[in-house]
């Protein structure tokens, strides 16, 4: 029965492939193609066929909020603010029938916290290619955008781009990432899409998602976690209340956060801003054995403890926070 199955797949793949090319020349063909097709699989669609051997949008799917829940638990460690905002967010998003606008997410916190996997766990679970997906666009300030002397030729293409990106896919994911080293005035090229329109110029953003990643607020975000530290208050205290607010401000006047005096924050675009709060010796710990694990070996509690006594935390009286997160725990591991 296996093999009848695969037979048909395949017969499938090539009357679709055989359609494709005889498309421009002869309709009929196409049609017969397809409705053999259809009687090897089952009946299907065109467009289902064709999703079966290439990624496609499914602009309507719906989010797995289960999985993505249970994927943020396992994999992001030590953020249980950020946690819970992208479940809330994303979810509530994704079962909004009739969005008003994009759904904008902010990401703030020191280096190795966790943003840029947070990004990526958030795009496989919106289209299972993740970052290697055509729907999926990931921008780096410094390799993107390095001139500054460019920013309008940079802002037009940005434009094209995305535009060009959510005509062929509404529910588009675009992830910004060095946003404290983008020039100043390039986001803001974007803020058409971003805003409360149902169409700019034809096209519909409101189903696409833009995520910013961004160390800037990063000393705000510990400064708030090393006043509960110092308070006896445990870190899962915090509250979203407690850094919202004094995020949003310090980053618009931040002169080195890609979002300084931007529209983007004076026009309440931006839906959420997410702190992602330092790291202690026990999520370093939880990261060391989480890549033991994804290199298929077994946990070992001794290369567990070396590698995370290796890292350097602040700060230098209490030594409470990892400086680098769990940033570099991929390279100590090698030398164990």
């Amino acid at each position: 029965m296996r093999l009848v199955w695969r037979l048909g797949d395949a017969a499938a793949l090539l009357l679709l492939l055989a359609a494709h090319l005889v498309a421009a020349f002869d309709p009929l063909s196409v049609g017969i193609a397809i409705g053999a097709a259809s009687a090897l699989t089952g009946y299907l669609s065109y467009r289902d066929l064709y999703c079966r051997f290439a990624e496609c949008c499914r602009e309507e799917q719906p989010l797995n909020a289960s999985a993505l829940k249970l994927d943020l638990k396992e994999k992001l460690f030590g953020q249980h603010l950020a946690t819970e905002v992208i479940l809330k967010a994303l979810s509530g998003f994704k079962n909004n029938k009739n969005p008003k606008k994009p759904l904008t997410l902010s990401l703030h916190g020191w280096a190795g916290t966790g943003k840029n996997f947070a990004s990526q766990i958030v795009a496989e679970n919106l289209h299972p290619k993740g970052l290697k997906s055509n729907f999926v666009h990931l921008f780096v300030s410094t390799l993107h955008f390095p001139h500054e002397q460019k920013i309008k030729l940079y802002q037009e293409q940005l434009q094209k781009w995305i535009r060009g990106n959510v005509s062929a896919c509404a529910s588009s994911v675009f992830i910004f990432d060095e946003m404290d080293k983008l020039h100043p005035g390039i986001i803001d090229a974007i803020k058409p899409f971003l805003d409360y329109y149902e169409q700019v110029d034809g096209v519909s953003y409101c189903r696409a998602i833009f995520i910013f990643l961004s160390n800037a607020g990063g000393d705000l975000i510990t400064k708030t976690a090393l006043d509960f530290w110092r308070a006896g208050r445990k870190r899962e205290d915090i509250q979203l209340k407690d850094l919202e607010p004094v995020l949003s401000v310090g980053v618009f006047n931040n002169k080195h956060s890609g979002l300084w005096r931007s529209g983007l924050i004076d026009r309440n675009l931006i839906d959420y801003f997410i702190p992602f709060l330092p790291l202690e010796y026990r999520h370093v710990k939880m990261c060391v054995r989480a890549e033991m694990r994804a290199r298929g070996a077994a946990v070992d509690e001794d290369i567990v403890t070396r590698v995370a006594e290796e890292m350097t935390f602040f700060p230098k009286d209490e030594k409470i926070y990892s400086d680098k997160g769990c940033k570099t725990v991929q390279s100590r591991l090698d030398f164990h």
